[in-house]
């Protein structure tokens, strides 16, 4: 989740459940665990896009912030083992 942007809580909550459903559904699992993490996008980014997982990243079309601009907001990995996913979050503070 993209802190850096000054989202109200609710739309945060909304990117994260875009991400989280989208994960699940590229990836064709029904029933994995997932968590949110505060993360700055540029570096992390480039190592998650390395990684074996599915990936979702979700971009806002801008409507009701960001000012009519398209905007990263946040991204999702897994589903996957909670040890698998901590070699990439674990260094990631919680939100």
């Amino acid at each position: 989740m993209r802190k850096d942007l000054g989202m109200r809580k609710g739309k945060m909550i909304a990117q994260g459940a875009h991400a989280s459903l989208k994960v699940l559904l590229d990836a064709g699992e029904p029933d994995p665990a997932g968590a949110a993490f505060r993360v700055p996008l540029d570096p992390a980014l480039a190592e998650w896009l390395g990684g074996r997982f599915t990936k979702v990243c979700v971009s806002d079309a801008g409507h009701t912030e960001f000012h009519g601009v398209p905007t990263k907001t946040c991204c999702a990995v897994g589903p996957a083992w909670s040890d698998a996913v901590d070699a990439i979050t674990g260094e990631l503070p919680l939100l």
